[in-house]
C-alpha cells in the first residue's frame, strides 16, 4: 500500500464529497455550518483521511441534494452497504407525489417508537415498530437532517396539529349544537 493510500484511505469518498459542495457552490465553511459540523472535520472527510459516521453521511447527502445514484455511490464509497441506505429520504427530481406513485411499495409505515439522537452534528431520528414474538423494536425509517431543519419542521408539525385539532373541536361541537327544526322539517331533508 502506498503513502498516499495510507494517509487518505477513503480518497474518492472524499473526492465524491468535494464535487458535491463544489457542485452547490458552497464553501467549506458554509456546508459544515449547514450540518453543523466542525470545518476542519469537513475538511478532512473531503481530504480522505477520514470517513463521516453513517449520521453524519446522510446529513451531508442531504444537504448537497444528492440524487439517487450519487447517494448510493456516496454511500457505498465509504464503505456503508447499499442495504443500509435509508433510500426513504434520498432526493429525487421527481415531485414526492410521483415518488409514491412511482415506488413499488407505496404502504405507509407506522410506528410505535421513535428514537431521537440531538448532537452537534444534527438530527438523527430513528421511526421503528415493535415486531415478532420479542417485540424488539425495528427500524423501519431513519431521517437524517441539520438541527436548522429539525426546528422547522417541529414549527410545522405544531402548527399543523393545532390546525387539525380545532377544525376537530369544531366539528364536534356543530355535532353537539341542539337541532331546533321541527320533526317534519328533517323529514323533508
Amino acid at each position: 500500500m502506498d503513502n498516499q493510500n495510507s494517509t487518505s484511505p477513503f480518497r474518492p469518498l472524499g473526492k465524491k464529497l468535494k464535487a458535491l459542495r463544489d457542485s452547490a457552490n458552497e464553501t467549506l465553511a458554509e456546508a459544515s455550518g449547514a450540518v453543523e459540523i466542525d470545518v476542519r472535520q469537513l475538511a478532512s472527510y473531503e481530504l480522505g483521511q477520514a470517513r463521516p459516521s453513517e449520521d453524519v453521511l446522510l446529513l451531508l447527502i442531504s444537504h448537497f441534494g444528492a440524487l439517487d445514484d450519487d447517494a448510493v455511490r456516496v454511500w457505498e464509497l465509504a464503505g456503508y452497504g447499499a442495504s443500509k441506505l435509508p433510500v426513504v429520504h434520498m432526493v429525487s427530481n421527481e415531485s414526492p407525489m410521483q415518488q409514491v406513485s412511482s415506488s413499488m411499495d407505496s404502504r405507509i409505515l407506522f410506528t410505535d417508537v421513535v428514537d431521537v439522537v440531538v448532537s452537534n452534528y444534527g438530527v438523527v431520528m430513528n421511526f421503528m415498530q415493535s415486531a415478532g414474538p420479542t417485540n424488539k423494536p425495528a427500524i423501519v425509517a431513519k431521517v437524517g437532517m441539520s438541527r436548522e431543519h429539525a426546528k422547522s419542521i417541529l414549527r410545522i408539525l405544531q402548527i399543523t396539529l393545532a390546525q387539525t385539532e380545532h377544525n376537530a373541536q369544531n366539528t364536534l361541537k356543530k355535532l353537539a349544537a341542539p337541532d331546533n327544526s321541527s320533526p317534519d322539517d328533517r323529514a323533508i331533508n
